[in-house]
């Protein structure tokens, strides 16, 4: 079995491996950006967002997570997708405080 820290050392290792295309894809020249767009979009970003909230709150959060930003992106572009993390962070926390009530009495 693999230990937290060394799984928390392979997320963050893969997170930031998957920014550098992502920094590449921003700071490229504007004529290049079609040829990036779609692998941006769909590979380095769910993966990105799957290790980043997998290292914050857990697998569970990390696929939900993940499974949002996609099809809100699908759906509706990248302002709906955003929205749609601020809404899942915000649930999430109105989920913890709710149990820890829960757990206090």
């Amino acid at each position: 079995m693999i230990s937290k820290a060394t799984k928390r050392s392979i997320l963050r290792w893969i997170h930031l491996v998957v920014a550098i295309p992502m920094l590449g894809y921003i700071y490229s020249p504007f004529a290049e950006l079609p040829n990036y767009a779609a692998v941006t979009r769909f590979v380095f970003a769910p993966v990105m967002i799957l290790a980043g909230y997998w290292m914050y709150a857990g697998a569970v959060f990390a696929i939900i997570g993940v499974a949002v930003w996609l099809g809100a992106y699908q759906l509706s572009g990248l302002v709906a997708a955003v929205l749609t993390q601020v809404a899942l962070f915000i649930a999430r926390k109105i989920w913890l405080v709710i149990r820890a009530r829960r757990h206090s009495k």
